[in-house]
């Protein structure tokens, strides 16, 4: 029989069910807490790449004391995101609902392009003569972020050391030039045509521009879809 108890509480201790693990508590409310749960809500909102970093600038005081298993739910966006918003949202625990009208400001931190070393109008765009600087993107909304840019673009303009970079600061290179003889292609369903016109203007892929038939000298319009070649529909 005292070999039998061994095995039997052995036997006893894996046919008893396991308990599940207690449930974390509701976190208890705070000011930090529910700046932490606009923050979140704010940046989905909005869709925003980065760290965004929220202060309520005047401390909202609850008409009660809010009880743990608090949510947040905003009411009332901004219609962008910016430096200062101002969110209605509603805090609900469960003796009920309380709306907060809180004024933000807001911080947007990403990496952004800035000259390493100078640029000179119409070179091409060098990520070697750049470097990559955090700033407020919510302050610098013109500013070309670190992971924006390739050999398709060139600087429309020189630049000195320690600029930050902006999206006017760089164009793409034009697939065609003005002057330049571009073919073009004319399609109606599979008939397909193919001949040699001016260049009236110059411009980017997807760009309309003005092309001339040297034969007729006619003028008409034709769309870019590569390099020196642009395309009409009948």
């Amino acid at each position: 029989m005292r070999r039998l108890l061994p095995l039997l509480a052995v036997t006893l201790a894996f046919a008893t069910p396991l308990r599940p693990a207690p449930a974390a508590a509701p976190a208890a409310y705070s000011a930090e807490a529910l700046t932490a749960a606009c923050t979140r809500d704010l940046a989905a909102h909005f869709n925003l790449e980065g760290d965004l970093q929220l202060e309520i600038i005047r401390p909202w005081t609850p008409d009660r004391p809010v009880a743990a298993g608090w949510t947040m739910n905003v009411l009332e966006y901004p219609s962008t995101a910016a430096s200062t918003m101002l969110v209605r949202c509603e805090v609900k625990d469960p003796a009920g609902s309380q709306v907060a009208t809180l004024i933000l400001h807001a911080a947007l931190w990403r990496d952004a392009w800035a000259v390493h070393l100078p640029v000179e109008v119409g070179s091409n765009f060098d990520v070697s003569r750049l470097e990559a600087r955090r700033c407020d993107f919510l302050r610098e909304r013109d500013v070309l972020p670190a992971t924006e840019g390739d050999d398709s673009y060139m600087f429309a303009r020189a630049l000195p050391v320690g600029r930050l970079l902006t999206w006017r600061d760089i164009v793409r290179h034009p697939l065609v030039k003005r002057g330049d003889l571009v073919e073009v292609t004319a399609a109606d369903g599979l008939l397909r045509i193919t001949m040699k016109v001016l260049a009236l203007q110059s411009g980017v892929k997807g760009d309309m521009i003005t092309v001339r038939n040297t034969e007729s000298n006619k003028d008409f319009s034709a769309t870019i879809t590569d390099r020196n070649h642009v395309q009409v529909q009948f």
